[in-house]
């Protein structure tokens, strides 16, 4: 990851400018219309006592997430501590805060440094996670659609009507994305004999092939209600740590659990967009969020925008400070695990060469 960066800084700077420009834009679309004086008064009659509660929950959720991680290692052969998985896990948030996405791949290199696990198997185990997490946040959207399809709907009402175009656009280029990626696919995997002959092929392949080890792995797990466990335990976590900020306000305190389900999904859906640290992005996400739950309820949606705009800036900065505090923490510990590792190797080897 370093080599990288140090070979072409001026793609790590577009891609940091990239993603603060976007932060930037959904931040002005969050506070676009609100009274930011209106928003700092929330915070003065904020009960914080229920962020840090919800804090103990959003680190519990990293535990059981390295846990979870090491039981999709498992059938590949690899055993790592769970201490290693836990700061490895962490340090790839870390990094999420700067470039969009760059943790998934420092974490893996991270984890190589310490437990010498290829890069491209511990990488198809964070794709897997993804996906299992996809459907755990869709089991929450179900559960939305069930007990509150009225705000949903204002929700996605609210988000796209005027922007009709733009997702018929976006919805062009996602297909045309995804047929090209499928047809890549299918074709490498018809010639990947022939293709396997040719050099620059057949590394290719090797690392495929190492992708496919870390997906399938779920497929070979040792310990499969363990791994259903901690993945139910991870997400209802998350909600906690999502619900619980509900009761520092006194205008979301009164919120059911199904709201909690709603703001869960919102929420997601803001971390999804390629900001650093979601930041704008979710805040917009829950100002039309609890601004639809309002509405839905048959409140004015402005107040319920201004109190999902102060909900997302006392929520977000309780997750920022988990990231930055984890992340750091990890640095020193990781470093520490790695010469550990290396000089175990070192002793290894001159032990075999004696």
């Amino acid at each position: 990851m370093e080599t990288s960066i140090k070979k072409n800084p001026v793609k790590l700077i577009l891609t940091i400018a990239l993603s603060v420009a976007v932060a930037v834009f959904f931040m002005w679309l969050a506070f676009r219309g609100l009274n930011f004086g209106e928003i700092k008064g929330y915070f003065a009659k904020a009960n914080y006592f229920w962020v840090a509660v919800a804090a103990v929950f959003g680190i519990l959720a990293y535990w059981f997430r390295a846990i979870r991680w090491n039981l999709l290692l498992e059938p590949m052969g690899y055993r790592i501590s769970n201490s290693n998985s836990l700061w490895t896990i962490s340090f790839g948030y870390l990094m999420n805060l700067t470039i969009p996405r760059s943790g998934e791949l420092a974490r893996s290199t991270a984890l190589y440094g310490v437990e010498q696990v290829p890069v491209d198997k511990s990488f198809g185990t964070i794709i897997l996670e993804r996906i299992v997490d996809l459907i755990c946040m869709m089991g929450f959207l179900l559960l939305t659609f069930i007990f509150k399809y009225e705000a949903i709907f204002a929700f996605f009402n609210h988000v796209t009507q005027s922007n009709d175009s733009s997702a018929q656009s976006s919805n062009f280029w996602i297909w045309l994305i995804l047929t090209v990626g499928v047809t890549g696919a299918v074709l490498f995997f018809l010639l990947r004999s022939a293709l396997e002959k040719i050099a620059i092929f057949g590394k290719i392949y090797k690392i495929v092939d190492g992708l496919l080890q870390g997906l399938t792995s779920i497929f070979r797990l040792k310990q499969p209600v363990r791994f259903f466990i901690y993945s139910f335990a991870i997400w209802i976590c998350y909600f906690l740590a999502a619900y619980l900020v509900c009761f520092s306000l006194p205008e979301t305190s009164a919120f059911g659990v199904a709201d909690g389900f709603f703001i869960i999904v919102v929420g997601t859906l803001g971390m999804m967009i390629p900001a650093s640290g979601g930041i704008g992005a979710f805040h917009f996400a829950l100002k039309v969020g609890i601004g639809a739950l309002f509405l839905s309820e048959g409140k004015s949606f402005e107040e319920g925008a201004a109190v999902g705009l102060a909900y997302a800036f006392i929520s977000h900065t309780m997750q920022l400070v988990i990231m930055a505090v984890m992340g750091f923490i990890s640095i020193p510990v990781l470093a520490k695990s790695r010469s550990e590792a290396l000089r175990k190797r070192t002793l290894n080897t001159s032990e075999k060469a004696s």
